[in-house]
């Protein structure tokens, strides 16, 4: 499974790229928006997890883009930011999870098998090969 991580902060980003690969998953790690943007529309990801605040360009415009370009990854949402408004619109904006930091790498683990485990089901069932009119 490949995941996206676009997280500026290189101690947290290494701590959670180093789990993610120890629980066997292949992690892209990115620290600028713009370039987790590009990478989120471009290559095909299992999963984001994407900080707020970044250079570039923040979180949740990534995050409305690739809902604007009807990408359906699920995406969880890192950020220091703990308000229930900041929530609430990270939410609204198009991501499936919001965990504040300071956070637990065993709860962040189990958000992503729970969302993975909905996404890969879903598309499974909606899978529908169609040839003209068969």
């Amino acid at each position: 499974m490949r995941i996206l991580l676009i997280e500026d902060d290189q101690v947290i980003a290494s701590f959670i790229a180093k789990g993610l690969k120890e629980a066997g998953y292949c992690v892209d790690h990115v620290d600028d928006g713009l370039e987790g943007l590009d990478r989120a529309l471009n290559n095909g990801y299992d999963l984001g997890v994407v900080d707020i605040m970044l250079p570039g360009l923040d979180g949740l415009s990534i995050i409305e883009r690739m809902r604007d370009k009807k990408i359906e990854t699920p995406v969880i949402i890192l950020s220091a930011r703990r308000s229930i408004d900041d929530r609430v619109k990270g939410l609204k904006s198009g991501g499936d999870d919001y965990l504040i930091k300071p956070f637990s790498f065993s709860e962040l683990l189990a958000r992503m098998h729970a969302h993975l485990r909905r996404f890969n089901t879903a598309a499974e069932s909606s899978s529908c090969l169609t040839i003209h009119d068969l």
